[in-house]
């Protein structure tokens, strides 16, 4: 049993607070996924985890057990970092075998173990060759082989994709997927790339400036944000986001005349996804001259600026259009989500 559980952690160095009492339940087997931007805490989360760094306060448990003063290496945990760290004398074959004759796991176990965790991530082929003679993708599935290989009770992944290629980073992100399910092993992964979170993760912590915003799974954060910074961090693209306020319940900005808002009045900021919104043949609710417009294969993206911001609706693909030519979408209130302008925090409908 994997369950991890953080009780309150903070880390600070001096003044600055990285990590603000980090609360949280990770269910054995879970994917949790910790979200956010460069310096939100995400990174130094997970190394407390590991115990490569020490809280400031408050307790990590694994399996139960209190963990806080224990060495890395009587954790039970394997770690994938985003720079691999392979050992560039040794093959594949030894880079993976590495973690067990560093834990004293009986040689007659190596052949048998390496080729199982190998045949996983499909590296068969290339087990005598040096890491200068791999791809970025390949090295990255050295990396995951030899943290399966320990067969341990916590992965930890740190922004594994990153220095990876598009392609390469779809491909590899379904293989993580993959193993995630075969291996069912507890799995905290960090990222800043929100596909990434919302692709892999089973729950996703978002956090800014080293502080929760929300926990939930990804189609709970996706249509439920909790404030402004999550409906902005979430979705490709991100959620448009209008300043304005509701009068006799129609929101109402520069461009923008929305009906339907009953029990709300003032100030208020309204969001909604480019993909519920749609291209009105008449007058809509927002309208205003295409400030450009992006062929994406599958649909066309059409941005105007309205209510003070960038607003993207997701037309057809065969929708086609001019900058400065006027366009009208249809956004009913009943796509719409309404947030307090000042605090940022939702507003319960």
């Amino acid at each position: 049993m994997a369950e991890i559980n953080l009780k309150r952690v903070t880390k600070r160095w001096g003044d600055f607070v990285g990590v603000h009492e980090f609360d949280l339940d990770i269910a054995d087997r879970e994917f949790l996924v910790l979200l956010g931007p460069s310096g939100c805490g995400k990174t130094t989360t997970m190394r407390m985890i590991a115990g490569l760094e020490d809280p400031t306060s408050g307790d990590i448990l694994i399996g139960g057990r209190r963990v806080n003063d224990l060495d890395p290496k009587d954790r039970d945990v394997a770690m994938v970092f985003q720079s691999y760290g392979l050992y560039p004398n040794m093959n594949v074959w030894e880079n993976i075998r590495f973690p067990l004759k560093v834990r004293k796991v009986p040689e007659e176990e190596h052949e048998e173990r390496v080729r199982r965790a190998s045949a996983m991530v499909e590296l068969d082929d290339f087990l005598h060759r040096k890491p200068a003679a791999l791809s970025g993708g390949q090295r990255q599935r050295v990396a995951l082989a030899r943290a399966i290989v320990r067969t341990p009770k916590v992965f930890l992944m740190d922004e594994p994709l990153s220095n990876l290629d598009a392609k390469l980073r779809v491909s590899t992100r379904a293989q993580i997927k993959n193993l995630s399910h075969e291996l069912q092993v507890t799995t905290i992964y960090v990222t800043h790339d929100q596909i990434e979170a919302m692709t892999l993760a089973d729950r996703v912590v978002v956090m800014k400036q080293g502080i929760v915003q929300q926990v939930g799974t990804p189609t709970e954060i996706y249509d439920n944000p909790a404030n402004t910074f999550v409906a902005g961090f979430i979705g490709s693209p991100a959620m448009n986001l209008m300043d304005g306020e509701v009068v006799d319940g129609t929101f109402k900005a520069e461009g923008v005349s929305i009906p339907g808002f009953s029990g709300v009045s003032g100030p208020v900021t309204c969001g909604f996804r480019a993909e519920d919104a749609s291209v009105a043949e008449g007058e809509g609710e927002v309208g205003a001259p295409v400030y450009s417009m992006e062929l994406l294969g599958d649909s066309t993206m059409v941005t105007v600026r309205a209510g003070g911001a960038l607003v993207a609706v997701k037309a057809p693909k065969e929708f086609r259009t001019q900058i400065k030519a006027p366009f009208s979408a249809h956004v009913p209130a009943s796509i719409c989500h309404l947030f307090n302008t000042e605090t940022g925090e939702r507003i319960a409908a």
